[in-house]
This record gives C-alpha cells, sequence and structure tokens, in this order.
C-alpha cells in the first residue's frame, strides 16, 4: 500500500526505584568520539546501547544475578556504565534479545548479546545521556529507540468478496490458469493485455507480469520454503491462507510458556512484537489488513477453487505450498520500537525463514517536506550511524537464516523502495545487501509514486491508480457485481471488519512480495532440483532473471498521471519524464519463469552433511533430501571404521552411531550412480551443532 512511514518516539516514562546489585570492577576508558545521531523524531526516555565484547562476562554474570532473585535488571554490573546512569536517573535495564539455548552460541558470534535496553527518568536529557553513554570504553554503540506509526489516509480501498470472483470468473476462462475465480483479474500473475481498465489511455500490455503460468509448469511451492511477513498481522484463519501458514507445533495459542525454549510464548503462528504476545491480531479498527494483503501475493493457496492464486502458493494438494510466518510489527495505531523490530528480524532467521518480507521502511533521504514526507537517511552511512541495532539484526538474518546443508546458506531480506516520488529508495532497503523493490504499473511503465534510482535492484508490478483510474472517478468501496479489476490495482487476500475478505491496493508495498514470492518459488525449485546456493548468488541470479524495462522507457518517453485523482476536479495532470527512469528501475521486471530456468544447473549439488554424534548415541539423516528423486532411490552407506561408528540404512533414512571417540567416514552409494563421502566425528558429548 502506498505509505508515509513515520519514525515517532512514544516511550512509557515512568519512574521506578532502582535495587542495588554487586559490582564487578572494571576500569573504563573514555573513547571520546562524535556525537550520537539520534533521530529527530526520538524523545527521552530510552536508549539502547552495545557494549564491546570485553563486557560479556560482567553483563552475563549481573543478568543472571537478577534472573535469580526474580528481579529486573536496573544496573549493568560495569562501574563506569553505572556512574553514568545513576546520573542520568536510569532504573531499568535488559538484554534486547531473549536468550534461546539453540541460537545462544551464534548469537554471541554476531555480537547480538551484548546489546541492551536502557530506560532514564523522564527529564533526562536523551542527547546528553547518550553522548556520555557512547564516551565510556566499554560501550561501542549508542542508539535512540523511537517507535514505528504508520500515517497513510486509507484510500485507494476497494474490497471484492468471493461471490462476486465466482461470477467474473465466469466470463473469463483461461485453460491452463488455475481454478482460483480471482485469477482472471491478477493481471500482475498473468497479463493477456485485455483488462478492462477505467483510463482507456492507460492500457494494460500483453507480458507485464511475473510470468506464473510459465513457471508453474516446472514449480509451484514447497513447504520447506519459509517467508516471514513482517507487518500487520497475517489472518492465518483466512480461508485461501490457512493452509500455508507456519505453525510451531511445539506451541499452543494462550498456553502462557514457553514451550520450545526459544524466548518467546504461545508462539504458534509467529509473534505479535508490538504487544510483546504470541497471539496475531487483525480485528483492531484501525488495521488495514496489510499483512494480510501482502501474504496472499505470496502464497495465497492455488487451485482451492476459491478466491486468488499465491505465487507459492501450491498446486492445491495438502502441503504444497510456501509457508507464511507472520512476524507482527503493526498492530492498530502501534508499531514497534526499534528494539521489538530487530527481535523480530531475528526471531524470523531463528525459526527457519529464509525470506524477509518487509513492505516498510523510512522515507527517502529525498522525499518531499511540501508533500507532507519526512526525510529519512539519505546514505548508507547514516543509516549505519542513527539505527546501528537495525543494521547488525539485518545482518544476523542475512548470515544465519537458511543452513550450509541446506538449499540457501544465508537469507534473502526484501524491502519495498517507497513511495515518495523520489529518486532514491527508502532505507534500510537501500542497504546494498538487501533487495530493494520499484513499482510498475500495467504497461511497464514505472508507477507514478514509486521511488527509484541507482539503487534499487529489481521491480514487480505494485499497480497504480493515479494513471489507469479513469480522474474524478472512483471505484466503489467494494464490489458487488462482476468486475474486472480494481483501476490497475493488486488484487490480493484481504480482512474487513476482522473478516476474510479479497480486495485491491496498489504501492511497492504490493511489488515487494512479488519478488519475496518469486524468491520462494525459486527456492522451491532449487529443493526440488536439490540445488545449493550462497544467499549472495541466489540473489543475483533473481536480478538476472527479468524482462526488460528501460526499452519501453526509450519508446514511451512520457506519462502522464492525475495526482489526488479523487478530488472532483480530477486533481492535477504531472508528467513523468521515463528517460530519467532508464537504469534506475532495477535490471528489470521479475520473471518466476526465467528464474526457474536459470536455476537448473546454478549453484551446487547438495551435500550430505558431516555428521556429529556423541559415543552411545545416534544422528538420523533423510538422505532423500539430497539426490534428485531422492524419494525413489535406494542407498547403500558403509563406516570406514565400525569401531569408531556404525551406520544403517532404512528406506531412504542413514542412522549414524557413536561408538568411541574419534574420527570416521561414511561412503553413501545410491541407485542413480552417485557418490558421496563424509566425515563423522564422535566425541563423549556432541550435538549436530557442534560441541556441548
Amino acid at each position: 500500500m502506498k505509505k508515509k512511514f513515520l519514525y515517532v518516539a512514544l516511550f512509557a516514562l515512568t519512574l521506578a526505584s532502582c535495587s542495588d546489585q554487586e559490582i564487578i570492577e572494571q576500569p573504563s576508558t573514555p573513547t571520546g568520539g562524535t556525537e550520537v545521531q539520534l533521530p529527530a523524531d526520538v524523545t527521552s526516555g530510552e536508549l539502547l546501547i552495545k557494549f564491546k565484547p570485553e563486557m560479556t562476562d560482567i553483563l552475563d554474570q549481573t543478568m543472571t544475578r537478577a534472573t535469580r532473585s526474580g528481579g529486573a535488571m536496573t544496573r549493568s554490573g560495569i562501574p563506569s556504565t553505572d556512574e553514568v546512569l545513576e546520573i542520568l536517573g536510569g532504573y531499568h535495564f535488559e538484554r534486547i534479545f531473549p536468550v534461546d539455548q539453540q541460537n545462544e552460541e551464534r548469537t554471541r558470534a554476531a555480537g547480538l548479546h551484548l546489546w541492551y535496553l536502557v530506560k532514564f527518568d523522564e527529564n533526562t536529557d536523551l542527547q546528553e545521556a547518550a553522548n556520555r553513554l557512547s564516551k565510556l570504553g566499554e560501550i561501542s554503540k549508542v542508539q535512540g529507540n523511537s517507535r514505528i506509526r504508520r500515517a497513510y489516509s486509507g484510500n485507494y480501498r476497494t474490497y471484492t468478496s468471493e461471490a462476486v470472483l465466482q461470477k467474473t470468473a465466469a466470463t473469463r476462462t483461461l485453460s491452463t490458469a488455475p481454478n482460483d475465480p480471482g485469477f482472471g483479474t491478477q493481471w500482475n500473475l498473468n497479463n493477456v493485455g485485455d483488462i478492462d481498465f477505467g483510463n482507456s489511455n492507460a492500457k494494460s500490455v500483453t507480458g507485464c507480469d511475473v510470468n506464473c503460468l510459465e513457471a508453474w509448469k516446472k514449480c509451484t511451492g514447497d513447504p520447506s520454503i519459509i517467508v516471514a511477513v513482517l507487518d500487520e498481522g497475517v489472518m492465518y484463519t483466512h480461508p485461501d491462507l490457512a493452509a500455508n501458514m507456519w505453525v510451531n507445533e511445539k506451541e499452543q495459542l494462550r498456553a502462557g510458556k514457553d514451550a520450545d525454549g526459544n524466548g518467546y510464548k504461545d508462539d504458534r503462528y509467529g509473534y505479535n512484537f508490538v504487544k510483546n504476545s504470541g497471539l496475531i491480531s487483525w480485528t483492531d479498527a484501525n488495521d488495514t489488513g496489510h499483512g494480510t494483503h501482502v501474504a496472499g501475493i505470496i502464497a495465497a493457496v492455488n487451485n482451492n477453487g476459491e478466491g486468488v492464486s499465491g505465487i507459492a502458493g501450491g498446486d492445491g494438494t495438502p502441503n504444497s505450498g510456501v509457508k507464511l510466518m507472520s512476524c507482527q510489527v503493526f498492530d492498530g495505531e502501534g508499531g514497534v520500537t526499534l528494539d521489538g523490530e530487530a527481535k523480530a528480524i531475528k526471531y524470523a532467521a531463528d525459526n527457519g525463514a529464509v525470506i524477509l518480507q518487509c513492505s516498510w521502511g523510512y522515507n527517502s533521504g529525498d522525499a518531499n517536506l511540501v508533500d507532507g514526507y519526512t526525510p529519512g537517511p539519505a546514505t548508507q552511512k547514516e543509516w549505519e550511524e542513527t539505527y546501528p541495532l537495525e543494521k547488525d539484526a539485518i545482518d544476523y538474518f542475512l548470515n544465519n537464516a537458511g543452513s550450509p546443508n541446506g538449499v540457501i546458506d544465508g537469507g534473502i531480506a526484501v524491502f519495498a523502495s517507497g513511495n515518495e516520488y523520489a529518486g532514491i529508495p527508502g532505507y534500510p532497503g537501500g542497504y546494498t545487501k538487501c533487495v530493494t523493490v520499484a513499482a510498475v504499473a500495467a504497461d511497464f511503465t514505472p508507477a507514478s509514486y514509486t521511488n527509484y534510482g541507482e539503487n534499487v535492484d529489481i521491480c514487480a508490478p505494485g499497480g497504480d491508480t493515479e494513471y489507469h483510474n479513469t480522474p474524478a472517478m472512483d471505484d466503489p468501496e467494494e464490489w458487488t457485481e462482476i468486475n474486472r479489476t480494481k483501476s490497475g490495482s493488486i488484487l490480493s487476500t484481504w480482512i474487513k471488519n476482522g473478516n476474510a475478505t479479497y480486495g485491491y491496493m496498489d504501492g511497492t508495498s504490493m511489488a515487494c512480495p512479488h519478488i519475496s514470492g518469486v524468491a520462494a518459488l525459486g527456492l522451491s525449485y532449487a529443493v526440488k532440483q536439490r540445488r545449493h546456493f550462497k544467499a549472495p548468488e541466489f540473489i543475483e541470479l533473481m536480478k538476472e532473471s527479468v524482462k526488460d524495462v528501460d526499452g519501453w522507457y526509450q519508446n514511451v518517453k512520457t506519462k502522464k498521471y492525475y495526482r489526488n485523482h479523487l478530488s472532483p476536479s480530477g486533481g492535477s495532470i504531472d508528467e513523468m519524464n521515463l528517460l530519467s527512469y532508464i537504469g534506475k528501475m532495477g535490471t528489470g521486471l521479475t520473471d518466476a519463469a526465467v528464474l526457474l530456468n536459470n536455476i537448473e544447473g546454478s549453484g551446487s549439488d547438495m551435500k550430505v552433511p558431516n555428521v556429529y554424534v556423541a559415543e552411545g548415541n545416534k544422528s538420523t539423516i533423510n538422505l532423500a533430501y539430497y539426490f534428485v528423486n531422492g524419494e525413489n532411490l535406494t542407498y547403500t552407506c558403509t563406516s570406514s571404521d565400525a569401531a569408531i561408528a556404525t551406520v544403517a540404512v532404512n528406506g531412504t533414512f542413514m542412522e549414524v552411531s557413536g561408538v568411541k571417540t574419534g574420527t570416521a567416514h561414511i561412503a553413501v552409494k545410491v541407485s542413480n550412480g552417485s557418490e558421496q563421502t563424509i566425515a563423522v566425528t564422535v566425541r563423549k558429548n556432541a550435538n549436530d551443532n557442534g560441541w556441548m
């Protein structure tokens, strides 16, 4: 959806008494340095600080004592830091990322255990506090903790219903299409140039889509691929989404306990980071259904005879689509604080997501104040210095999602470029390691509102109401009769008054999940082909798998659209010089079919992982996962030293038993002629992640 994301600090300013804790002596060396850059919208109340690695033991001991006593941390245990906190009136001190034993080792390797939240007296000068703390030798980073807020009018909403989609489908039949009744109006998935838009001068063009029909001949999704949707809560009961929702089977809603030990209670369908609750919500009067709309573009259930189609939604058989994890960062009028956002990003990586879907971000540095947009960071350096925790969390996802033994090693973070009509994308999407997405209309032209620029990576359908809609004419709030589309917008799953429905939206918010969906479909095909990729390698392959757009801008040269086109006068006419967009809409329009073709022969063969096992224990591996058509193959496995490790095969499963401490090798021979050799290391105590 077209949005202005304003980051406003809304902190609880509550005084609390400080309890004394044992202090461990540690000398401080002032570091000096420049003034901490705090966003203009940050108010007094909280700071986020990152300690240097040398402080780990002291911080751990202080946190352990607080946990044992059942109280909250009020000091760090570091004398110089606590002296400053005392002066500043600090009263609450806590580690940002909860301890998750399964992922604690890599959390510490990334330095995320060193990030803490500290709260101050309400009269504290936050800039002075930040500057004082930044000069301490024990602290490496200091930033403000604003709260993500949304500010948008809610225009361009047009709902439709299952009944209307069914009627519409009867008027338009594609023999090769899925049986979802809304597919015929999803030009973004299959554009045959016959969509009836309101503005006859802005017609759809054949091929301006992500080419799903061709791609689906090879693959429709795979449940091992998880996409984390950082947005409003996804309606996990929506009939067109429920079958493709990620479910944490170890957790139960409202049980009040952290059954899987990941640091979060009741997180069965994801987590609500706004309210710090396992209850994903979508019924607040101020919820827009944005997260549910985004989710449907990625993976609405295909071929279920209902609603719409998703890019990686499966083929209609059970458990055939990719999975959607709801990481809720907006709830009603509220948005997460920046520490909550960082938790959501890390949660996604630690719980199996390999794609981070983010249709939000700061306004770009070129956002126009006259239009009501507050400019955000203009350069990567400015963003890194102002939001270091955000960068650390994103880097953690990029480096730790996926698996060296899986289809992708690392994660893919996908961000919308922004909707401020600006010549540079907003951050975090502008970060060179993220994938930044611009939006096109149904005729390959840039959407009127889209941010663009040299830092944009790729583009996708986003719709363009200001271009396709008839000036001074608005579509009804809800279609109750047969319709073809809503003025070139994107049809997907939606919510109205807390109930499941469908509807149309436009914006880079809609372009972004097209890239997440195509990436998920590509990784699903890589699973089928048993191909392995490093995340940056797969991103480059995606950027190569596109349709040209620059040629359209050379031919058309200009484009007219109507800003404020819903006004009685039809709004003012603006003209885009399309020549200025050449080379600034990314490498081109994403093409799912081309990506799947390019995956064949790219990357590397999947490898059976080495095994770590304790004496007297067993480790089991499903060999079918590592060989094409592996479910239908047979396997012979032999240990080089049965005195150290023995091996047995049961169907496609290889079971390795540790006998005594040492190292052996296992030869894996496959009925298709393939052979691999893996190492087995046996110790007295071991697990799959290393030594305990």
